[in-house]
């Protein structure tokens, strides 16, 4: 009789699967806001800057002019004693944050938000930025790291400029050690082994002298955490086939 599988003990949830959430300083948003913020504008200074595990970017501590301090997601370019400033009339400068609708077109910002007032919700990892692509009465259309557009209220808050600490991902781990203790920040486990490489006895997928499942890798969303393995509730598997549908012009249909 095998082992339990890795899906099985992650369930269970023991010290290997934990991430050292002891070690997290605070959740990063932004400060709660104001009406003001529409029609001025406010100054922060930043404190200290703060490495947090598990996270790529850095952290900063600013304070605000009214005593408020808080962490938020510095720009690259930000140092200790840098100010920042938030609200409509703030200038268009790396870490300065603003509602969308006063941030012009083509400037690329991050840690937005997807709805007025939830904190920052997207593009938040280090180096990463988006781009203000286009504006509606209503909305502003930005344009994702992935390429995606994706449809923003004017009223959601931006920080201008690039997340800190990018080119973290250009440096090679160089040994399986530091992999370890990277993944180790997330509660990740490394290294992963493939279930076609396991005997039969401790995965579905193994046994064979070819390494091949040996069965469908399909799996229900309902299966119990011992078969729930492999492609989970797959739309679909395999190559699409079949012919393409051209996009005809008008000058081109006789």
């Amino acid at each position: 009789m095998g082992k339990r599988l890795i899906v099985q003990r992650r369930g269970a949830a023991p010290p290997v699967f934990r991430k050292a959430g002891h070690k997290r300083i605070e959740p990063v948003k932004y400060r709660k806001i104001s009406r003001d913020e529409f029609t001025s504008s406010t100054y922060a200074e930043v404190l200290d800057l703060f490495h947090e595990p598990g996270r790529g970017a850095p952290l900063a501590k600013v304070k605000f002019q009214d005593g408020y301090q808080t962490m938020i997601i510095p720009a690259e370019g930000i140092s200790i004693g840098s100010k920042l400033e938030y609200g409509s009339t703030a200038e268009i400068k790396e870490g300065n944050t603003l509602p969308l609708e006063f941030i012009p077109i083509r400037t690329p910002v991050f840690n937005i938000e997807i709805r007025m007032g939830d904190g920052g919700k997207l593009v938040r990892a280090s180096g990463g930025s988006a781009i203000v692509d286009s504006k509606t009465e209503k909305w502003a259309i930005i344009k994702l790291p992935s390429g995606n557009l994706k449809r923003i209220p004017l009223e959601a808050r931006a920080t201008v400029g690039v997340v800190a600490g990018g080119g973290r991902v250009s440096k090679p781990f160089l040994k399986a050690g530091n992999m370890y203790h990277a993944k180790r920040a997330k509660g990740t486990k490394y290294p992963r082994v493939r279930g076609v490489a396991m005997p039969a006895a401790k995965h579905p997928h193994g046994g064979g002298h070819h390494q091949s499942p040996h069965q469908p890798t399909t799996v229900s969303r309902h299966a119990p955490p011992g078969a729930k393995i492999g492609l989970i509730a797959a739309r679909r598997t395999g190559l699409k086939r079949g012919r393409q549908k051209r996009d005809l012009s008008k000058d081109q249909i006789e």
